[in-house]
């Protein structure tokens, strides 16, 4: 397993060894004492979720109050997505920059996020599936939502599918009507940046 540290304090990519035969494929996608020697943190496991979506659904970007925080660790199991994190601590040297990664069924990496970041997954195929553990329990009255296309953030979300066809965006009318960035920040609903917080490695 490769840890590969983003951009972004507190994300990671992972890629794990996989091991084929004529049987088929087996991975270890998360593994406690690897992540920890990579990370300087642990996971507490407090939900584990699953998402199908089709060609050009896109969900997020999603956060949540911090504190608590939700940390996330997600991979695809079917299919692709683009997974963008993006940075919404206030006073942090990448506020407002974001990373992506794109997660499939073929490299099988993983990303990590840790509390205080912002989360987007985009489909880039039928079908596709994502699972990912959750620090805590989704609970409504922290959840937190930004508009994916703020020019502020200017996010390069692909144009085609995996295949080269052209996308269209799908978003929950939730997603689709995600405040700003300067909005959220004006009204006190950003995460602060603790600046002794552990850079990546």
């Amino acid at each position: 397993m490769e840890i590969r540290p983003l951009k972004i304090a507190g994300a990671w990519e992972i890629t794990p060894k996989q091991f084929g035969d004529h049987r088929g494929v087996f991975l270890e996608w998360f593994k406690s004492s690897t992540f920890t020697a990579a990370t300087g943190r642990t996971l507490d496991l407090a939900q584990a979720n699953c998402s199908v979506s089709e060609a050009g659904s896109l969900r997020g970007i999603h956060f949540t109050d911090n504190p608590p925080g939700q940390a996330k660790y997600i991979t695809c199991v079917k299919g692709a997505f683009l997974d963008v994190v993006v940075d919404l601590r206030v006073g942090s040297p990448t506020f407002g920059e974001w990373d992506a990664v794109v997660i499939d069924d073929v490299d099988r990496r993983a990303v990590f996020l840790a509390e205080g970041l912002g989360h987007a997954i985009l489909s880039l195929e039928d079908g596709s599936t994502v699972m990912y553990l959750c620090s805590i329990e989704y609970s409504p009255h922290l959840d937190r939502d930004l508009d994916p296309f703020d020019p502020e953030l200017a996010i390069d979300w692909p144009k085609t599918d995996r295949q080269g066809n052209p996308l269209t965006y799908e978003l929950s009318a939730k997603d689709a009507a995600a405040p700003s960035l300067t909005t959220l920040r004006t009204d006190g609903l950003l995460p602060g940046f603790v600046a002794e917080e552990s850079p990546n490695r």
